[in-house]
């Protein structure tokens, strides 16, 4: 594992004798530190290497419950292993290696560790400094989420479950403050022209799910993906949740008027001239909550994030919460948008403290120790995780440096590596429309756009298509 292939571990049901040890050979590799999380899908353990070439590196191990039907492995494990070891980029969680035990099909995934996520970086400023988010922060978390996102797009996928606890950052080492996507269980491949998607169930948390979610759309684009980035931007510049609505609990995919209601409250209501495919939704068409009679006075989003209506930042949230998906803003106009160009510029370390400013230390992670991987609970107490530098657990320190650094050697909508083992051309049936630089062209962008995008490389920040800068900085 310490090579840093994401293969399928061989010697998966295997048993080892070593110091005395029944546990199968993969699970040699690691000392377990304790479990960190635990969702519908199953546990995270945190452990640490234990081959000599990466000794101590700390990674996270998901590991899954079996399928509901209790045949064999979940195949929401299925296709977030599909998707993750066919793709590669900076901001997004890397796959290491995949593990299973055949005595009772258990599934175990391991990742590259990342020390904390927008949930509870938002949740520290809320509750425990009770002061905003810099804007450096904001902008650098910002810009690296539509980075790789953009990539994700790019090569046809969607995400569908953005929200801030799937948004990592990364803790001290190499790669502090660098934004990694994770959770792909509901990603999908979506495909030109789009069959209807409806048939997966619900997706999205509801508090980040667009209007045509929520309105019934059967067909929806990576524009879903967008409103999610919105919900979360105007979250890290209130610390508070947007659209904070009452989700009915129900099957199949029940009507969510509370959830609708709280999004005109704020953007006021949709109407065709907006949004002229509005009447071909099903739950517009049937009104059986009689929401196009509602009424919804002094609606105004600037006066709930706080922002002046002339600010690129008022600019730029107001086209991700644009109602009609199609003229939604994308993720690559996103990354070109004024907000970006303007001072302070995003940086690579989006925790690094800006001139004048107090570094924030954030909280490390909660490590539950009393469960093993099996599940089953000791009697160790629970600990914090300690902070050290590489080769120790991921700290959340971050130093005290005068100037944050700006975005240097991150990928930008980098083609993606190794695709012929799962072809997403031919899944997405894209047949030839693929540009020269080998990537799908994203929907609702011209390819010479994105031909000139591909083209563009600014020399002072080292990667393609960066907005130049529009001052020297010092690093």
């Amino acid at each position: 594992m310490g090579d840093g292939n994401r293969g399928l571990s061989a010697n998966s049901n295997s048993n080892s004798n070593h110091g005395g040890s029944n546990k199968p050979e993969w699970l040699q590799q690691y000392d377990l530190i304790g479990k960190i999380g635990e969702g519908t899908y199953g546990l995270v353990f945190l452990a640490r290497t234990k081959t000599p070439n990466n000794r101590g590196k700390s990674i996270a191990i998901k590991k899954f419950k079996q399928s509901k039907d209790g045949d064999g492995v979940s195949p929401t494990a299925i296709r977030e292993i599909m998707l993750l070891r066919e793709i590669s980029h900076d901001n997004v969680v890397k796959l290491v290696n995949v593990h299973i035990n055949h005595s009772d099909m258990s599934l175990y995934l391991a990742f590259d560790y990342a020390e904390h996520d927008l949930y509870e970086i938002i949740r520290h400023h809320r509750d425990k400094v009770n002061h905003a988010i810099n804007q450096y922060t904001v902008k650098s978390l910002l810009w690296q989420l539509l980075n790789g996102l953009n990539y994700l797009h790019s090569n046809w996928i969607i995400h569908r479950d953005l929200k801030p606890s799937n948004i990592l950052v990364m803790g001290d080492g190499e790669e502090q403050g660098v934004v990694k996507i994770a959770d792909f269980g509901l990603a999908r491949i979506y495909q030109a022209p789009l069959k209807s998607l409806s048939e997966n169930g619900v997706v999205v948390t509801i508090w980040y799910r667009a209007p045509e979610l929520l309105l019934g759309a059967k067909h929806y684009t990576s524009a879903v993906d967008m409103w999610a980035v919105g919900c979360i931007f105007a979250e890290l510049l209130t610390l508070k949740p947007l659209f904070q609505g009452a989700e009915v609990k129900a099957t199949p995919n029940p009507f969510q008027l509370d959830q609708l209601d709280k999004i005109f409250k704020v953007l006021g209501h949709p109407t065709l001239e907006k949004w002229p495919t509005l009447s071909n939704l099903p739950h517009w068409q049937q009104d059986q909550q009689h929401i196009q009679g509602h009424k919804y006075d002094n609606t105004a989003l600037y006066s709930v994030v706080h922002l002046s209506p002339k600010s690129p930042a008022y600019d730029l949230l107001s086209k991700m919460l644009e109602y009609d998906p199609r003229k939604r803003i994308t993720a690559a106009q996103a990354l070109e948008h004024e907000y970006f160009r303007i001072e302070p510029l995003p940086g690579r370390n989006a925790l690094m403290a800006s001139q004048g400013e107090k570094a924030v230390n954030y909280l490390t992670r909660p490590v539950d120790t009393t469960t093993d991987f099996e599940g089953t609970t000791s009697l160790q107490p629970s600990q914090p995780v300690s902070s050290g530098n590489a080769g120790s657990m991921s700290g959340a320190h971050v130093g005290n440096r005068s100037m944050p650094r700006p975005l240097l050697n991150m990928q930008r909508m980098q083609p993606s590596q190794g695709l012929t083992a799962y072809n997403l051309a031919t899944q997405a049936g894209m047949g030839g429309g693929m540009n020269p630089g080998g990537i799908p062209m994203q929907r609702g962008v011209g390819q010479a756009h994105h031909q000139q995008q591909l083209r563009r490389k600014d020399p002072g920040m080292g990667m393609t298509g960066y907005p130049p800068q529009q001052k020297s900085r010092r690093f």
